[in-house]
């Protein structure tokens, strides 16, 4: 049976609505440390040793394939593992400091791979990624883990129930571990993807201005995503083109094809979710825009008719003025006023009035204040 169809068929089991939700880890998993420690012959676990040290010995005694999980380990764990496996300065320099992007290295016998493990926290609605250190030999398989996922405790349980998979050698369980950190990026593709579509809604439906927020911290975590999945394209690459040099199992090299398969796709969607956050974004910059241009011509057609109105009444109030001042002028209370013992000054008066209210009116008709 292939890895894959042994996770599948373990997914369905432990799992009724087909999602693949690795399990928190023990109290003591926890606390770090060593958490399973086990001595493997022809694919079947002999025994699982209390120490670092009782495993080198039995090592030594049996040819067999020992695996040590590690979880947030102290230096000295790490060391004493460097130190029984001869394991390169620099890989175990790497497993200390954590902190590394995915890659796949070889000194010696010894193969070394870091792999950053991706899980979707729905509460938050955010991507947490761990870090993953695998050191393959001969005969020994170190896993340094720094973080909640992968759940490495499937991944031994479901090959020690195939022990037909497990007598393959320590490159079987190099890639049920690569296959298990790549099936759980399939809650992350559908978490972002829901997240994605609910910006969609948010940004045509809503009008909510603080989606570009949201939209900047989605596009950072995709882009972490493709910075944690694409390596791996690499790594899969080169451990291809070992199967000759190694001659890796025909099976094996089945699995991991697959593998690398599923791993194509899921780039091929992160490049994909990057593309839509950029479009989203310069669709809500362009309609932001859009809606600071509609305000600004209501607001501008606003001025325009509140400007109408003032023509209008400072026209009117020109017009007035004639009158006002005639009649201000033959108002004022003199003895002697020229022109008001006049039989014909009343009537020149009004009709001065009228005239100048008259072409001050015609004035402003043409000027189209009124």
């Amino acid at each position: 049976m292939s890895i894959l169809r042994l996770f599948r068929v373990s997914k369905t089991l432990n799992h009724h609505d087909g999602t693949l939700m690795p399990d928190l880890p023990t109290t003591d998993e926890r606390r770090g440390g060593v958490i399973d420690n086990a001595i493997y012959v022809d694919g079947v676990r002999t025994s699982s040793p209390a120490s670092l040290d009782e495993t080198y010995e039995l090592l030594r005694e049996r040819r067999g394939l020992a695996w040590i999980g590690l979880y947030r380990p102290t230096e000295d764990e790490i060391n004493s593992v460097a130190n029984e496996f001869e394991l390169h300065d620099l890989a175990v320099e790497d497993a200390i400091s954590a902190h590394q992007r995915p890659k796949l290295e070889r000194y010696g016998h010894t193969l070394f791979a870091v792999l950053r493990p991706a899980r979707y926290l729905d509460d938050v609605e955010r991507v947490e990624f761990g870090e993953l250190h695998v050191f393959i030999g001969p005969e020994f398989v170190v896993t340094v883990r720094h973080a909640e996922s992968p759940d490495l405790a499937h991944v031994r349980r479901r090959l020690e129930e195939n022990p037909d998979l497990l007598c393959r050698g320590p490159e079987a369980i190099l890639y049920a571990i690569l296959d298990q950190v790549v099936d759980e990026y399939g809650p992350v593709v559908a978490g972002l993807e829901n997240d994605i579509d609910e910006i969609e809604d948010q940004l045509f439906n809503t009008g909510d201005d603080t989606v570009s927020r949201r939209i900047y911290e989605l596009s950072r975590e995709v882009m972490e995503f493709q910075r944690t999945t694409k390596p791996l394209l690499d790594i899969l690459t080169a451990l291809e083109r070992g199967f000759e040099k190694y001659r890796v199992d025909v099976e094996l090299q089945r699995n991991l094809r697959d593998v690398h398969d599923h791993v194509i796709r899921i780039v091929e969607r992160a490049d994909s979710y990057r593309a839509l956050l950029q479009n989203a974004l310069t669709v809500h910059a362009t309609m932001v825009g859009q809606r600071q241009n509609a305000e600004m011509q209501q607001l501008t057609e606003s001025s325009l008719a509140q400007n109408e109105e003032v023509k209008k009444i400072s026209a009117w109030a020109a017009i007035l003025f004639a009158p006002t001042l005639v009649g201000t002028i033959y108002g004022m209370n003199f003895d002697y006023l020229p022109g008001s013992d006049w039989i014909l000054g009343f009537p020149v008066a009004i009709l001065a009035t009228v005239t100048t209210g008259l072409i001050l009116y015609l004035v402003f008709k043409r000027r189209r204040w009124l």
